[in-house]
């Protein structure tokens, strides 16, 4: 008789996270994950991640998506090779950068309208 292996594979094209979580206690915590919406809630309820045993989360600072898994643990590794005040000022840049995102796409989508006549709709 032959035995049949099974074998759980992710998409390679899953983008990955790196993320950098302020606790409780004012440490941070760094990790990777393809869903972070389900990682903030494990590490509410204590599940996953041993460090959230004793304490809570309680900001995301930081989220960047990677092109996969190796990508994202080489980030990760290289981030928490880095003292607490060099990640806080990572943080303070990607929040800058992210608000400054934010604000060009909606000056972009405010022209557009702004040139869309009105009723005017895409089929």
């Amino acid at each position: 008789m032959t035995q049949t292996q099974v074998t759980h594979t992710r998409p390679t094209n899953t983008t990955w996270y790196v993320y950098v979580i302020l606790c409780s206690d004012n440490t941070l915590y760094t990790g990777i994950t393809t869903d972070m919406s389900r990682r903030w809630q494990e590490h509410k309820e204590k599940r996953g991640a041993k460090y959230f045993r004793g304490r809570s989360p309680v900001e995301l600072l930081l989220l960047e998506p990677r092109p996969g898994r190796s990508h994202a643990s080489q980030r990760e590794y290289k981030i928490k090779q880095l003292d607490k005040k060099q990640k806080l000022r990572l943080c303070r840049a990607y929040e800058a950068t992210t608000r400054e995102q934010i604000a060009r796409e909606r000056i972009a989508f405010v022209e557009s309208a702004a040139t869309t006549p009105v009723g005017w709709r895409e089929s």
